[in-house]
């Protein structure tokens, strides 16, 4: 008689669940490296964010099948596996929020931590006892690790709460012993990379205070030497912008770390003890269990218990390879108490020799398969959003019923975002502007918060540089920095699209920094609202869209482009080497703004920002002024505003995917504050420092 879905899942539901749970942890291993780059591809992207949502779930609901089943003797095995369920649920060392505000959520996960250790002991108790010692010592030792490992999630993410990590820094978690071994052995690495990462991790404090805003308390005598020994390192690394970006670059991924991944537990004395007793304990139970009777067992049953050693044996084998090639062992040595271990690992040079041979083990082929090289450095790529491309490429009708069909069900918002927005490499002269922003910190124009004196755009037209420019473009430079951007940014298209000022041509590197400026804060006003300062006006946006779309449908004629370029445009990588050029619609359109003065019958103040931006350019196309270059200047000013006047939690959030360029420039200015000196949030009281699991990791 043949058996109905029932009952094939009341016999092969469990093994699908636990196979399922092991083939998530899997996928999170693999895919975890793609938050951060910016660059990533959609579907990328999805693939992990739906393993990191059903991994928990399958693993959880699998726990609750072997609690409430009753596991016939031929199926025992099927309890050996709660063990890895809690293993699993521990989650990779790669990834342990997949946004931010997953670790405001610690407390629910540590209560869900005790509800599964003590499900998982019901089914041990009720199972495995009983079984055969072999099978249960291997059982023991699963269960000990899965406890460890899931308790290491929950304190990751406690770690990573803002609140946790700004009272962990109230009291300076340094000290002038630890900041010269850090100085000392500057030159232990063979390459300028790793030394830079070193450097970063030295300066890492100032990251951190940064990024939660925290209040600092120090004993005033070693204040000024410890103050010495940064203003020394940054103003040795001020000498060459370039190696200066890159620390910032590094600094970052380093909270990335903190923020998202185990690094906080992991690089601790209990961490690393875990790491190496996990793949000793996995081979003990491999030993165990292949010793251990199976007669009477299930086949199938035997199959995935084996699956369920090796892969966890693979893995693990990983993590523990990871963690001590990782530059956090460096940090760890420098700051742990123990003056013995530190100097027979740093002194002698042996940590050196180990980390440069696990590289060379990571470069290997089978290196390149098992362990997951992250880099340190950011992407090196900005997003890309220009209005006029936007509402010229709805005339485009495959597009516009694309788009259509995506509305039908609540995501024309994601749509156009995804559809109309791209990334860029920066610019070399981008790079070169953000690079220099010490001219701005330098001027004193920096208050004791931190926070820049001056408003959007005032700075870049000050009146010694362009006299008079700033007080013609007043009235039309906008009240709101959102409404600002819209007004510069259509401006902007309007100069370019007219024709290349006098001294320039398309491959010009400042036509090209311009644009790309241009284009990178609206692809924030509009993909990223929150990286910018003040409330989100997204009506704004909406309104002057309404107005492009008015005259696009007067005076414009669309076209009908190929579905399955569409469709490539909207699933594929929307990543391009250098800034793209306006389309023959875009300057068209660009054209009738321009012209717009000369129809009577328009209603200028139905159109406030278009009118705003014909003004602008109007007046910097009639001046004396290269245009360009003021254009360049004005860009510089927004992006250094909006990076510094961002909130601090914004930056954190975004480094999940992939970061901005405005979050490095912001790191930047941090670190010049002390070298300028501008105010530094020092309280000059020193409490006793309380002991707290792990205090190592968080200097």
């Amino acid at each position: 008689m043949a058996r109905g879905p029932l009952d094939l899942w009341n016999e092969w539901g469990t093994r699908i669940l636990v196979l399922l749970s092991l083939g998530f942890q899997v996928i999170l291993h693999l895919f975890a490296k793609v938050r951060r780059r910016k660059a990533s591809s959609a579907m990328q992207r999805f693939f992990l964010w739906l393993a990191y949502q059903l991994s928990d779930m399958t693993a959880t609901y699998a726990a609750g099948q072997l609690f409430f089943s009753s596991t016939p003797q031929e199926h025992h095995l099927v309890a050996f596996w709660a063990p890895f369920l809690l293993l699993h649920l521990g989650g990779p060392d790669n990834i342990t929020a997949y946004a931010l505000e997953d670790s405001k959520l610690w407390k629910r996960h540590f209560l869900s931590l005790l509800v599964q250790v003590l499900g998982a002991g019901h089914v041990f108790y009720k199972h495995i006892i009983g079984s055969g010692i072999l099978l249960m010592l291997a059982a023991i030792l699963i269960f000990g690790l899965g406890v460890a490992k899931y308790g290491e999630r929950t304190c990751a993410l406690w770690f990573a709460n803002f609140s946790r990590l700004r009272s962990s820094l109230k009291v300076l978690p340094r000290d002038k012993h630890h900041q010269k071994f850090y100085t000392e052995h500057q030159h232990g690495y063979d390459n300028s990379n790793a030394e830079l990462l070193q450097l970063a991790h030295s300066l890492f404090h100032i990251c951190k205070r940064g990024i939660v805003d925290s209040v600092m308390m120090v004993d005033p005598d070693s204040l000024s030497e410890l103050d010495s020994l940064d203003n020394t390192t940054i103003q040795g690394l001020m000498k060459d912008r370039e190696r200066m970006w890159t620390v910032m670059e590094m600094e970052l991924s380093l909270m990335y770390d903190i923020l998202y991944t185990k690094a906080s537990v992991i690089h601790s004395w209990f961490g690393y003890c875990i790491r190496a007793v996990s793949p000793l304990a996995i081979t003990a139970s491999l030993v165990l269990f292949q010793l251990s009777g199976k007669d009477g067992d299930s086949q199938a049953d035997v199959v995935v218990t084996y699956t369920l050693l090796v892969v966890a044996l693979v893995l693990e084998t990983k993590s523990l390879v990871g963690a001590l090639g990782s530059s956090w062992v460096f940090a760890f040595l420098c700051a742990t108490r123990c003056n013995w271990l530190r100097h027979a690992a740093l002194c002698s040079g042996r940590w050196h020799w180990l980390r440069q041979r696990l590289g060379s083990l990571r470069r290997s082929w089978p290196g390149k398969a098992i362990i997951t090289r992250n880099s340190r450095r950011w992407s090196g790529t900005m997003g890309q959003h220009n209005m006029l491309q936007f509402r010229t490429g709805e005339m485009d009708s495959t597009g516009h019923q694309l788009g259509s069909l995506f509305k039908m069900v609540g995501l024309s918002e994601s749509f156009e975002r995804r559809y109309y927005s791209w990334t860029v490499e920066v610019p070399e002269k981008v790079k070169e502007r953000a690079q220099k922003v010490d001219d701005i910190v330098s001027t004193g124009d920096i208050n004791t918060m931190g926070m820049l004196r001056y408003n959007w755009g005032k700075m870049a037209l000050s009146e010694k540089k362009y006299p008079g420019l700033y007080m013609e473009l007043e009235d039309w430079h906008g009240v709101d920095f959102h409404e600002s951007i819209i007004s510069w940014h259509i401006a902007t298209d309007l100069i370019l699209a007219a024709g290349q000022p006098s001294g320039h041509d398309a491959a010009d590197g400042r036509v090209e920094a311009v644009r790309a400026l241009s284009n990178y804060m609206m692809f924030l006003l509009v993909d990223r609202p929150d990286m910018l300062p003040g409330l989100p006006q997204n009506w704004l946006y909406k309104k002057t869209c309404t107005n492009l779309d008015d005259l696009c449908k007067e005076r414009l004629v669309g076209s009908r482009g190929n579905i399955f370029t569409a469709l490539k445009r909207l699933f594929g990588p929307r990543h391009h080497r250098r800034c793209l050029n306006p389309s023959k619609l875009e300057k068209e359109l660009a054209g009738i703004i321009l012209e717009l003065p000369h129809e009577e019958n328009f209603n200028y103040y139905e159109t406030p920002r278009l009118m705003y931006a014909r003004k602008i350019a109007r007046i910097l196309r009639r001046r004396d002024e290269d245009a360009v270059v003021v254009l360049l200047d004005v860009w510089t000013d927004f992006m250094a505003y909006a990076a510094n006047r961002c909130s601090r939690e914004a930056h954190a959030r975004n480094l999940n995917s992939g970061g901005e360029l405005t979050t490095v420039l912001w790191l930047m200015i941090e670190h010049l504050r002390l070298i300028k000196g501008d105010a530094t949030k020092v309280m000059t009281s020193v409490p006793e420092r309380p002991w707290s699991f792990p205090a190592e990791i968080l200097t």
